[in-house]
């Protein structure tokens, strides 16, 4: 019980930072291409209250702990992009949907140099503060550890080319018509498609590669 609290604690607040972000950087490039319908309805806030779901932000992840899962994962309540209001919207739809795992790559690098500044740092252990220190920079390093595995997952996830995922709707802005119609059908199966996807371990097939090149990618730099 103790070790799966530890687990949750040093886990829980990097998936939040991840997904928070990530929303967040939905509505944030949407208001600046024309799009107000996230700030109208105070979605443009890091206030993790107003984008959690009860299932993909709390529970989905705590199960995945407690299975001890490979990997985390978790999501947040969609940000609303209304891309009828985009300056642009077949081209614009490409910047919004590109702006929550560009965001989860740069929180990813983030991550990498904080990891790296804390195994920089040197004291002594006849410190009087060495024993804080300690205790303060060991679940530190940890959460930004895990910080790169779950934004690197979550990136390379939400980049699969299947809608509602982000890397759909980037196929359908890129795609003339009228391919990119016939993508956008797609759109009320896309779940069952990447639950099938996920219980066939095809998936995963697809997603290790890149996943295990941005982690080494990002290794690389410690």
């Amino acid at each position: 019980m103790e070790e799966t609290m530890r687990q949750i604690a040093i886990w829980a607040f990097p998936v939040l930072i991840a997904i928070v972000f990530h929303e967040v950087a939905h509505g944030w490039v949407a208001y600046r291409l024309g799009d107000p319908t996230a700030a109208r309805l105070g979605r443009l806030t890091l206030n993790p209250i107003s984008h959690i779901d009860l299932f993909g932000t709390i529970i989905l992840p705590l199960l995945l702990i407690i299975v001890r899962a490979p990997f985390l994962f978790g999501y947040a309540k969609p940000v609303p992009v209304n891309y009828y209001n985009l300056n642009h919207p077949k081209r614009d739809m490409v910047w919004v949907a590109l702006a929550g795992p560009m965001t989860n790559l740069v929180l990813a690098l983030l991550s990498v140099l904080l990891l790296k500044f804390l195994l920089s740092f040197e004291f002594s252990p006849q410190d009087p503060f060495a024993s804080f220190l300690l205790a303060v920079m060991t679940p530190l390093g940890l959460m930004a550890k895990n910080s790169v595995v779950i934004n690197v997952v979550l990136a390379v996830f939400n980049l699969f080319p299947i809608p509602p995922l982000d890397g759909g709707r980037v196929l359908v802005g890129l795609l003339p018509e009228p391919h990119s119609s016939a993508v956008a059908r797609v759109e009320p199966y896309g779940f069952l498609i990447i639950l099938l996807l996920l219980m066939s371990q095809a998936l995963d097939a697809v997603m290790g590669p890149a996943v295990r090149f941005l982690l080494g990618l990002f290794g690389g730099m410690l």
